[in-house]
């Protein structure tokens, strides 16, 4: 049996070595256009920033290595232009020369990848605008600052490679100023989440500029790059707007295609050719609601590439989607998330709730803990676990891998309570927030109301609204909602002869520990009562009133002792 594999990278070369491992007697081609048929994709932006020192150590694979070890022909530099699906074969160009030829095939894996998106406005092919796609685009812009020592830098599009490039230009000491067309960075998570790294960029030097939408690029004055809030300079710029699955070739070949013409496959990662599969950044799967998505990560890519070749050896393997769990440093704080954001939940028509805590990453009264914002959607219903975002310090990952693996295994909120974690005060908490975080939800879904920033407008418009705040008188006189009236939780139950029972009370705190306890209170004596989702300090960072505080608070609200 022969197999051509077109693309390497983290899908085609995955297939590949697992291919032979199954089968030692197959025939295994890969063809890659580019010079490198396995690197690390993930790891060129911090090559640029100069955290990665040496060119080799992107290369996870050579065409020789891949030879000795696995007795695989890569032809590195050889660009497949045709599959001839009647004839069986992939009609292939040598780059070096121009000359063509024919590979035949009994089986075919695509693995094309995607490629990055470049606007189509005027100037984008200027010698001083760059993409960070491939191996060899790493090594231009690299070359490019090496040779020119630019000053300013200007990077458009705030997804993982923009923020990514941006950290690591400003690594080596270059100015960045960011332009993202949406209101946030990072839109897989929501936009109070993202409002934490917003605070965190801007604290760290970043010029950004969010609602920003670039209409061209000049040679002037070295670069201008010219938006819909007037015209910025600089020295150079990196597109960073996002990637579109790469599927000329099954579109040329006739293979049936999905959403954004990426390849449709069934569960075996088989194309509507039998004799075709596909993986990779260029597929179309399903996301954790079940819905058709587009999942551009390694993870994804290799674990499809071993179903394809799975299945090529007779193993009836099946892939079962993703949740697009995804983790990213963003300078000093970690960013990460797993299945449904509010975003993606509203469309696909899931009715769900969601509850945010404030969390130190271990115990407080060991030094060195941080602040963790750890967010969790759930179905009010079942409790069925839907998606979870964190955005803190060290640990932050940790807890959505935990989620990321309750959610594949169909557990509930409920179910997070239960969980045995590990506990040692540098490490975490003897109630982890994830356990944290399956407490609150099924409060929330045994009756206690709450209330989120999103709701304040409509809070102001009720005639019988009473807005409680229960910090302390410190806490209050640093900011507080207007028309809110402070009673600290201490003092709350020998005072509630001061509340009116005809009115609906929205209780706040500075993290909504103490409002929920305060809602508690409240609840036994015959209060209607709603506890503010996330406390006064989420609200202050979305509202952009406060930082993105880094040090650990008690449960109470009260920042530890240093």
């Amino acid at each position: 049996m022969k197999v051509v594999i077109i693309g390497g990278v983290a899908g085609g070369a995955t297939a590949a070595a697992r291919l032979r491992r199954l089968d030692e007697s197959a025939e295994i081609v890969v063809l890659e256009r580019s010079g490198y048929v396995s690197y690390a994709n993930c790891g060129l932006p911090y090559y640029v920033g100069g955290v990665i020192t040496r060119r080799g150590a992107l290369t996870l694979q050579t065409p020789e290595s891949f030879r000795s070890r696995f007795n695989v022909d890569v032809r590195v530099k050889n660009e497949a232009v045709e599959i001839l699906r009647g004839e069986k074969c992939v009609r292939v160009k040598r780059l070096a020369d121009g000359s063509e030829y024919l590979e035949p095939y009994d089986k075919l894996i695509l693995s094309p990848g995607a490629k990055a998106l470049v606007p189509d406005v005027s100037g984008a092919d200027s010698g001083k605008v760059f993409t960070l796609r491939t191996v060899e685009d790493t090594f231009a812009l690299d070359d490019f600052i090496n040779s020119a020592n630019p000053a300013r830098a200007i990077v458009v599009g705030g997804g993982f490679i923009g923020l990514e490039t941006a950290e690591n230009l400003m690594h080596r000491g270059i100015s960045v100023t960011l332009v993202e067309w949406g209101r946030q960075v990072l839109p897989q998570i929501d936009y109070d989440m993202a409002c934490i790294l917003h605070a965190h960029l801007r604290e760290k030097g970043l010029d950004l500029r969010l609602n920003c939408k670039v209409q061209g690029f000049s040679e002037k004055g070295g670069l201008c790059v010219g938006t819909d809030k007037g015209d910025l300079f600089a020295d150079f710029a990196v597109m960073a707007v996002g990637v579109t699955p790469d599927t000329r070739l099954a579109k040329e070949a006739g293979l049936s295609l999905g959403i954004k013409g990426a390849i449709l496959t069934d569960a075996h990662m088989r194309t509507s050719d039998p004799d075709i599969y596909a993986v990779g950044d260029a597929v179309q799967v399903k996301n954790s609601a079940g819905a058709d998505a587009l999942v551009s990560l390694a993870g994804p890519a290799n674990k499809q590439g071993r179903i394809a070749a799975d299945n090529i050896a007779g193993i009836a393997s099946e892939y079962k989607g993703a949740a697009g769990s995804s983790v990213l440093k963003v300078f000093d704080m970690t960013a990460a998330f797993t299945g449904l954001s509010e975003r993606g939940a509203e469309a696909v028509g899931l009715n769900f709730d969601r509850v945010v805590l404030f969390s130190p990453n271990h115990a407080t009264y060991y030094p060195g803990a941080k602040n963790m914002t750890l967010k969790v959607l759930f179905s009010p219903e079942s409790g069925k676990l839907l998606g979870a975002q964190a955005v803190g310090y060290e640990g932050s990952e940790k807890r959505i891998d935990v989620l990321a693996a309750a959610m594949r295994a169909g557990m509930t909120a409920a179910d997070l309570q239960d969980l045995d974690l590990c506990y040692a005060p540098p490490y975490s908490s003897a109630k982890d927030p994830v356990n944290m975080a399956g407490y609150v939800a099924e409060n929330v879904r045994q009756g206690v109301k709450q209330f989120h920033w999103k709701d304040l407008p409509k809070v102001y418009g009720e005639k019988d609204a009473f807005l409680l705040d229960v910090r302390t008188p410190q806490e209050f006189a640093a900011g507080h909602f207007p028309g809110a009236v402070n009673i600290p939780v201490d003092e709350l139950r020998p005072r509630l002869g001061e509340l009116d029972r005809n009115k609906r009370i929205y209780v706040n705190c500075q993290s909504g520990l103490r409002s929920y306890i305060a809602c508690r209170m409240l609840m036994g004596h015959g209060f209607d009562c709603l506890n503010f989702s996330g406390g006064y300090r989420f609200y202050a960072i979305v509202a952009g009133e406060a930082r993105a505080e880094g040090r650990a608070c008690h449960p109470c609200g009260i920042p530890a002792e240093d």
